[in-house]
Order: C-alpha cells, then sequence, then structure tokens
C-alpha cells in the first residue's frame, strides 16, 4: 500500500474562529502559526487520517488587552498548554466533494471527539510542479467543554461571551513524495 503525504501549506491556509459577544455581535479571531498533515493510503481520501498543531499563543482578534486576556488562565492558558491539536479518526462520506472527517480535537488539555464538515476543492499544479488540494472545514463547538469556562453575566441578561465558538480552516496542502509502507 502507498501512502501519500500532503504538508499543509500554512501560508495559504487559515484558522479562523467567531463566538457571540454581549449576545448581539460577534468576535472573530485566527491562529497565525500552526502545521499539519493529511495521510492518504492508496490516493483515496475516503481514507484519509490529518494531524494539526496550533500554537495557542498565536490566537489573535485584533485586539491586543482581549488576546492579552485570551492567553491567560482565563481561556486557553498557554503558559500551561501552548499547544491545540486536532488528530482525525476516520473520514465519512458525504455527498459530492463532501466528507466528515471525525477526530480528537485537544484544547487546554482536554479532548473531545469533534466533526469537521470538510468540502473538497479539488486539485492543481502550481509553476513550480507542486500537486496541491484545497479543502474547507467546519465544525462548532461549546467552549466550556474544553475548560474554556470564564465569563461575566450582563446586567441586562445574557453574558459577555457566547458558548458555541464557529471554527472554520481553509486548507491548502502539497502532495509530498510517495513513501512505501509495509
Amino acid at each position: 500500500m502507498r501512502t501519500e503525504r500532503w504538508e499543509i501549506d500554512s501560508s495559504h491556509s487559515s484558522v479562523h474562529f467567531s463566538v457571540r459577544h454581549l449576545v448581539i455581535a460577534k468576535v472573530r479571531g485566527t491562529f497565525a502559526r500552526w502545521s499539519g498533515a493529511v495521510q492518504v493510503p492508496d490516493g483515496d481520501f475516503s481514507k484519509a487520517t490529518v494531524a494539526v498543531t496550533i500554537d495557542a499563543s498565536s490566537i489573535g482578534t485584533g485586539v491586543e488587552q482581549r488576546d492579552t486576556h485570551l492567553k491567560s488562565a482565563d481561556f486557553f492558558d498557554v503558559a500551561q498548554y501552548p499547544e491545540l491539536q486536532f488528530v482525525g479518526k476516520y473520514v465519512k462520506p458525504r455527498s459530492g466533494t463532501e466528507i466528515d472527517v471525525v477526530g480528537d480535537l485537544t484544547i487546554k488539555g482536554i479532548t473531545r471527539e469533534v466533526t469537521l464538515r470538510v468540502e473538497q476543492h479539488g486539485q492543481a499544479k502550481d509553476p513550480w510542479g507542486n500537486v496541491r488540494t484545497a479543502f474547507t472545514a467546519k465544525t462548532s463547538i461549546d467552549r466550556k467543554d474544553f475548560g474554556l469556562t470564564w465569563n461575566q453575566v450582563l446586567e441586562t441578561g445574557g453574558v459577555m461571551v457566547g458558548d458555541r465558538v464557529e471554527i472554520e480552516a481553509e486548507i491548502e496542502a502539497v502532495k509530498q513524495v510517495e513513501a512505501q509502507v509495509a
């Protein structure tokens, strides 16, 4: 069996998130430093596995004070938990170019199974002869499931930070030299 390895090109990829603020608005952010790879047995993406590591300290929302708070023990506690990880366990076909990737997401030392809804965007050869593929992956998590429980109750009702976090990744990966697996 031949296994293709696809390295995620983080310079042409992104990981974004959004969460409700004060019940009425959304705050959006991103992680600037991360890496990952996709292993594809016999070129069959329906059997693929994926592993992604995110540098928690690279979180950014465009507001330095908020970013500092997100890095603190109130949220990601990057001093104690410097990385977030996703390890895909298996793929479930959906329809057409869509699949579900089921895997373990670890945030702040807590691991939970999540399902990424993935849309495949095809493959292309770049001007240097590299084969590239692209995907959009989306999921939604309850931040409290991962120990991200800080909040403040508002005097008008509701809370400062919503529980539901929407996550979206735009992935471009480059095919590496095929390896022979025994």
